[in-house]
């Protein structure tokens, strides 16, 4: 293997609390009542139009007329909050080193948008850490389509074949199945075990120690 691909939410990062705030901020200013975190874990995976539109309709507004409005108003919210008592989760930075030592090449794609995402992974991990950084953004297809991937694998220069993709959810399990690669599912993050299993995960870890300890890396 020459290459890891992780997601970030859930995967690399605890960015459930700044997700749950800048949701209910979003609909507190549109009048609405707040989610709650449970809710808001369930929400995310698929994008940040995916997440308001299932966070309105919990709100109370199904018919989702107000997705326009609730976008830009998240958008502005979320890029000012989307650190907002984000940490790592705990391991990660001493599997990330271990990973670096031995020359892999590290990626991070998400489904969170492509400015924030860099955001992100610039304060908590700083510079150096990764080669490649891929949220949402337009030209490239979010997940599970394989279209990020397939742009990551270039860039780090590796094939389907020495790439890895780490996730936590069912969109990451689906994602790395339509790309080829072998795919990790992480247990650790916004999803359960057996969601992951159910989703088709053939490993799953539970904590990051795991990933390291595998004898393909």
């Amino acid at each position: 293997m020459k290459a890891c691909i992780f997601d970030l939410d859930g995967t690399l990062t605890d960015t459930l609390e700044s997700l749950t705030y800048s949701v209910s901020e979003t609909l507190k200013e549109m009048g609405l009542p707040p989610i709650t975190s449970e809710e808001c874990r369930s929400f995310v995976g698929s994008g940040a139009r995916v997440l308001m539109e299932k966070a309105l309709k919990a709100a109370g507004e199904a018919e989702g007329l107000r997705i326009e409005e609730g976008m830009e108003i998240y958008g502005r919210i979320f890029d000012a909050n989307c650190t907002y008592h984000v940490t790592p989760y705990e391991g990660v930075r001493e599997m990330l080193a271990e990973l670096k030592v031995r020359g892999m090449k590290l990626g991070v794609l998400s489904n969170k948008p492509h400015q924030q995402t860099v955001k992100v992974v610039r304060e908590i991990f700083g510079e150096g850490v990764f080669d490649c950084v891929q949220g949402q953004r337009e030209g490239i297809a979010r997940k599970p389509d394989p279209e990020g991937v397939f742009w990551l694998m270039e860039a780090l220069s590796a094939s389907k074949e020495e790439c890895l993709y780490i996730g936590d959810s069912e969109v990451d399990i689906q994602t790395g199945k339509n790309a080829g690669v072998r795919t990790i599912g992480v247990a650790w993050g916004f999803r359960s075990r057996e969601t992951l299993k159910a989703a088709g995960a053939e490993t799953i870890i539970v904590t990051p120690r795991e990933l390291t300890d595998i004898q393909i890396l």
